[in-house]
């Protein structure tokens, strides 16, 4: 049962992502699986919001939806007051390369390619002369503490440092909307909590941050957290989030 706090769906002008009645069904032969069954919320500029739930639960199919990765087969998505349930894929490019800085599980960053390289790669489809794009970048990078491994390429990075090139990517165009799908997935628990400091930072600046997690310990760092079970959003809590390196707010 969602509590109180769940009332707030939908309403306020100050919804960054707005999100209704969202249905998502695979089909195989004669076979249907509702992923996501009429699945309705609003995330308010600023939050930053933990997507929980078991194998199965709709979790990664919402983030999936969020991210513009996926089209939904009912209901209507909200991003920045664009409905983009019915965008083509060009314009799904667009969006993504725009508002959302993504942030995965296994930092998903290209082998060739140095870690100023790789930050870059935003800029490079957006369009960015290379001067810029090679500033904006290693202003990202001294962001996440990576000011003196701009060269290095990943194989010559720790996880946690890969992640933080990562999260440099994601912030490299100013995007107002940060997706981390399991982003400490690989990670020990110290590198954990220093990525989850960074993502906590970035909050407090400004930035939106939605984030998947299966850790209770992760998802304690958010101030609100939606929990998935069977495709349906079961709870919808607001808390105090922790703070990097240890207690709460």
């Amino acid at each position: 049962m969602m509590n109180a706090s769940s009332s707030e769906t939908l309403s306020g002008s100050g919804a960054l992502i707005e999100v209704r009645d969202l249905v998502k069904t695979y089909r195989s032969g004669d076979s249907e699986l509702r992923a996501l069954d009429g699945v309705s919320f609003s995330i308010q500029r600023g939050e930053f919001v933990a997507i929980m739930g078991p194998s199965g639960s709709g979790k990664s199919t919402t983030m999936n939806m969020l991210g513009c990765l996926d089209s939904p087969t009912g209901g209507v998505y909200i991003l920045d007051g664009r409905d983009v349930s019915k965008l083509s894929d060009n314009e799904l490019a667009r969006v993504r390369n725009v508002k959302l800085g993504f942030i995965f599980q296994g930092f998903n960053l290209l082998p060739r390619l140095n870690a100023l390289e790789n930050v870059a790669l935003p800029l490079v489809y957006a369009g960015v002369d290379s001067q810029k794009r090679a500033a904006q970048a290693a202003k990202a990078l001294e962001r996440v503490g990576l000011a003196s491994r701009v060269r290095h390429r990943p194989n010559q990075l720790s996880g946690g440092q890969q992640q933080r090139v990562a999260i440099a990517r994601a912030l490299v165009g100013e995007a107002p909307l940060i997706l981390a799908d399991e982003p400490t997935g690989n990670l020990d628990t110290k590198t954990s909590e220093e990525i989850m400091g960074i993502l906590s930072e970035l909050n407090a600046e400004g930035k939106t941050v939605v984030l998947v997690t299966h850790e209770p310990d992760i998802a304690a760092y958010a101030s609100r957290v939606l929990r998935f079970k069977d495709g349906k959003l079961v709870e919808d809590v607001r808390q105090a989030p922790r703070r990097a390196g240890g207690g709460d707010v």
